[in-house]
């Protein structure tokens, strides 16, 4: 039987973080064994924003060594930088021609990111984009967070829109939201999602990290004048964010945490937490520090190749559908 397809890509805006990985990256790797799964550094997005040329170039580099230090197999999975396959742009067009202004005038993210950075046009239509990276190799599924579920709903959306103007083209994709780890939150204000942009580093924890700024950031998380280890959301978030970050590292339950560490107070919680995701994390950097950068470069280009001709076939049939073909 033919294997469902999925899409999924990260920015190459700073490092990975932990966030990234335990709520979206691992689920990428278990995936791999059941999809036929298509992954891309989403370079295209984060120009949205202002940069340095040279230093975006190495992150996007650094973004892909870090995605198969992760886990992510360019040998199992379609893997590419994004702006190295136009027929996105492409399809990111046409769909913008039949999606409303008020639809992306309501999109949150949007408002989020032009408040701080100021608006553009890319930033505005950034959602049409993003749509068009899952409908353009007729994605099934989508594993995404919580934060998410808007840009899916968008581009669900889209693909009915267009099935009803043009014919049947797109499957209408359902999400993927793991169990655990879909929002894991900022160490430091632990009501707010962990963060690449928080200006804060001390909110996050890389995925590439050494052991003693791990360590360091772990001890400094924001917690409660209490000293019960406790997961509750409402009371406790910060403790409840630690408990489910060591929960999800070493697949122990919560009760199970909350039982070994409740009355031992929360700095030989903390140590135990930043522990776990010492070990969690070594294979990855030990994988990274071991890349060849020559090597993932070339890895990249030859998914490139062999993503164009496959994405050109789907656009073909799109261009049939809206009168540009011949």
């Amino acid at each position: 039987m033919e294997r469902r397809t999925i899409f999924s890509g990260l920015q190459p805006t700073g490092n990975v973080h932990i966030g990234n990985y335990l709520g979206a990256l691992r689920n990428w790797v278990k995936l791999q064994d059941e999809y036929d799964c298509v992954y891309c550094v989403v370079d295209l997005h984060a120009i949205t924003l202002p940069l340095d040329p040279a230093q975006f170039n190495r992150d996007r580099l650094d973004a892909a060594k870090a995605l198969i230090a992760a886990g992510v197999d360019p040998q199992r999975s379609l893997f590419y930088y994004q702006s190295q396959v136009p027929q996105h742009t492409e399809l990111a067009w046409i769909l913008g021609t039949i999606t409303g202004t008020g639809q992306l005038n309501r999109m949150t993210q949007f408002k989020d990111k032009s408040d701080r950075a100021g608006s553009n046009l890319g930033l505005y239509s950034y959602p049409v984009l993003m749509a068009a990276d899952i409908l353009l190799f007729h994605a099934d599924a989508v594993p995404i967070g919580d934060d998410q579920k808007q840009h899916l709903e968008l581009t669900r959306d889209l693909a009915e829109r267009f099935n009803h103007r043009f014919g049947d083209e797109f499957p209408i994709p359902e999400p993927i939201i793991p169990d655990k780890g879909a929002r894991v939150m900022s160490l430091q204000n632990p009501t707010a999602k962990m963060s690449k942009s928080d200006p804060d580093e001390g909110s996050r924890i890389l995925i590439l990290d050494d052991p003693d700024t791990i360590r360091k950031r772990l001890k400094r998380a924001v917690t409660d004048s209490d000293t019960d280890v406790r997961f509750d959301w409402e009371k406790k978030p910060g403790v409840s964010n630690l408990i489910e970050i060591m929960s999800l590292f070493t697949d122990d339950s919560v009760e199970s945490i909350e039982a070994e560490y409740g009355t031992g107070g929360y700095g030989r919680f903390k140590e135990a937490v930043a522990e776990v995701v010492v070990a969690g994390l070594a294979p990855i950097r030990s994988v990274y520090e071991g890349m060849d950068d020559a090597e993932v470069a070339r890895l990249m280009q030859r998914g490139a190749l062999d993503a164009r001709p496959r994405a050109e076939g789907f656009q073909q049939a799109v261009r049939q559908r809206v009168g540009l073909s011949g």
